[in-house]
């Protein structure tokens, strides 16, 4: 595990001095005060359901601009706190002060209903060309009136807001504390060593086989001992899920998550439908890897083994990802580079992993142009992909920061447009003078990842739906979820994996699944579209450089289909995916004839 003294944590101070702090306590009792205050404002001008359709300006004006105001302020007070619980779940001091938030907070998710019902009462394109911020926020109206017809009566979105602060949010934040707190026992080869769990995952990247298998055999006991309550945290809120979609007249559990990702069935049905002819050329790969491994099929825990040897795995220290993160961005733009230098200079990323840090990575919006970056570092090349990544998603909020909040709603299946493309700039980039030995191990990498977005999200799209179809009878037993999540693995890895040892366990590791529906396939969405937006990008640099920032401060204000076409993308067709997976498909044959070349024995 690396070293965890040595590298950055995330600097809040610049925000509030620390969490007990009179500075934090006044903001949060402030911003408590002014949901009250824009409740107030709610009820002396009647802003829920109406047979009215008529609406002064000045009222709704203010109505919206409060709101936006309001929603900037919570935006930081949220992402602060959750700073601490998300880096250490133990701080009981934190975990208090959400909850206490997420409380006071379930005011506005019920003002957010009763807005949505009075957009839908008025004429909405009459407001909008007689009020300029009407005009401005036009697609957030319009995107507001059609959910309008999904409501239940206001007394129900009230008591179901409520009932979720004993329901789905503890629910969610127990599946966190659990596996964020879970320590595992693992037999490695040198002896024993008891873990924190995203340590041990980490050694899914670890050169010994043998390593990894004890890793992953220890990672599926220690998922079954927790097992009982995360099946019941997943039953609950799926079923709770289930509950609310049929109540506000959505056709399935796939319908909402549509909507609020801005595209439509077709859209992603030709997505799949393109990924699922890919699934073979991703089996080739698999089997590919396989032999360089020494072995006739991979294991589950084989999926992130390096290949090659020492050559090809070039130890990436966080200095030397800083550095070259930094100077290939510069080969897009200055603004670019010179967020990535912001982000590092500012400490903006919490870098190693440890005991209760959340596992994995991501990235969250602050305040204004900033962001903070949780990372879980290895020197490894998939760490500073990882890193780019995330980076690309600041970069994002970077050119929406000159947006309202209700302008800035980017859906996840858009969210992952700057992160995708900031990743495939540094793998680019690294393969130009790299040997055949270490561009064996980048494309490996890059493949794995691809591999992982397209082929295994799609197991994790087909589980989710079988537990949401499941929900709709009776509650699912752990078997049942463990069945279901290898049936799905089998479906989309087929002959790429060992069936016999796949990870039943998923759906435990995986907070996706806690959190919102169907979280999973936008990050294809994301991928595919990322590498059509390189594509075109190498093509014209400088056409494309005049649009890509626009297009990422505008992925709030229109449907995909309509941004798509700022590029002369079709996303209705699944011509344009599988044009997108060409890349992908190139990137097979050329691993596929490097493993041959260094396979053992060859």
């Amino acid at each position: 595990m690396t070293e965890t003294l040595e590298l950055p944590r995330w600097d809040m101070s610049v925000v509030f001095p620390s969490l007990d702090s009179p500075e934090f306590e006044t903001e949060f009792k402030a911003v408590i005060d002014a949901v009250r205050s824009l409740k107030d404002l709610f009820d002396r001008n009647g802003v829920r359901k109406t047979d009215d359709s008529s609406v002064d300006v000045a009222t709704f004006d203010e109505v919206l601009g409060q709101q936006n105001q309001l929603s900037e302020r919570v935006r930081t007070l949220g992402a602060y706190v959750s700073s601490f619980i998300t880096t250490d779940s133990r701080d009981d001091y934190a975990q208090g002060k959400i909850s206490e938030l997420q409380g006071e907070l379930i005011v506005l998710t019920k003002l957010g209903k009763r807005f949505e019902a009075w957009v839908g009462s008025l004429d909405v394109e009459k407001l909008i060309s007689e009020s300029a911020l009407a005009s401005d926020h036009a697609f957030v109206l319009r995107k507001a009136k059609r959910s309008s017809e999904h409501l239940m009566p206001e007394g129900e979105e009230d008591l179901a807001a409520d009932l979720s602060l004993s329901g789905s949010l503890p629910w969610s934040r127990l599946h966190n504390n659990v596996a964020s707190r879970l320590l595992v026992d693992v037999e490695k080869p040198s002896g024993a060593e008891t873990l924190p769990m995203s340590a041990v995952r980490a050694l899914a990247h670890d050169p010994d086989a043998s390593v990894r298998q004890a890793a992953f055999k220890a990672e599926l006991k220690a998922w079954e001992t927790v097992s009982v309550p995360l099946a019941a945290a997943m039953n609950s809120i799926k079923g709770t899920a289930n509950t609310l979609n049929q109540r506000r007249g959505w056709a399935d559990s796939l319908e909402p998550a549509l909507f609020n990702n801005n595209i439509d069935r077709e859209i992603l049905e030709a997505m799949q439908s393109a990924c699922t002819e890919s699934f073979p050329d991703f089996r080739r790969y698999l089997k590919a890897k396989a032999s360089l491994l020494g072995k006739p099929t991979m294991a589950f825990w084989d999926l992130f083994a390096p290949v090659g040897g020492a050559e090809s795995s070039r130890r990436w220290d966080y200095d030397d990802a800083k550095e070259f993160i930094v100077s290939q961005f510069a080969t897009f733009s200055d603004r670019l580079s010179g967020l990535a230098d912001r982000a590092f200079k500012e400490n903006w990323v919490d870098v190693s992993p440890r005991l209760g840090k959340t596992d994995g990575a991501f990235c969250m919006g602050l305040r204004g142009e900033e962001s903070r970056v949780l990372l879980n570092f290895e020197p490894s090349f998939d760490s500073v992909g990882t890193l780019a990544h995330e980076l690309g998603h600041a970069y994002h909020n970077l050119n929406l920061a000159k947006r309202t909040p209700a302008q800035r709603a980017t859906p996840m299946a858009l969210a992952e447009t700057a992160s995708i493309f900031c990743q495939t700039i540094i793998t680019n980039a690294v393969l130009v003078d790299a040997s055949d030995e270490e561009k064996l191990s980048i494309l490996e990498n890059d493949l794995q990842d691809a591999c992982q977005v397209t082929v295994d999200i799609h197991s994790r799209f087909i589980f989710e739906k079988s537990v949401f179809e499941g929900r709709e009878r009776r509650e699912l037993s752990v078997e049942e979820l463990c069945n279901n999540m290898l049936d799905a693995q089998k479906q989309t890895y087929g002959d790429g994996l060992d069936p016999d040892e796949l990870h039943p366990y998923m759906w435990a590791m995986k907070p996706h699944y806690y959190g919102s529906s169907y979280y999973n396939w936008p990050y294809t969405f994301g991928l595919l579209f990322g590498l059509g937006l390189y594509a075109q990008f190498g093509q014209d640099p400088d056409k494309f450089r005049g649009g890509y920032d626009d297009l990422l401060s505008s992925t709030g204000l229109a449907d995909a289909a309509e941004l798509g076409k700022r590029f002369e993308i079709d996303f209705r067709s699944p011509d344009f995916w599988r044009s997108s997976l060409d890349v992908i498909r190139e990137r097979v044959v050329e691993f596929e004839t490097l493993a041959k070349r260094f396979a053992p024995g060859a």
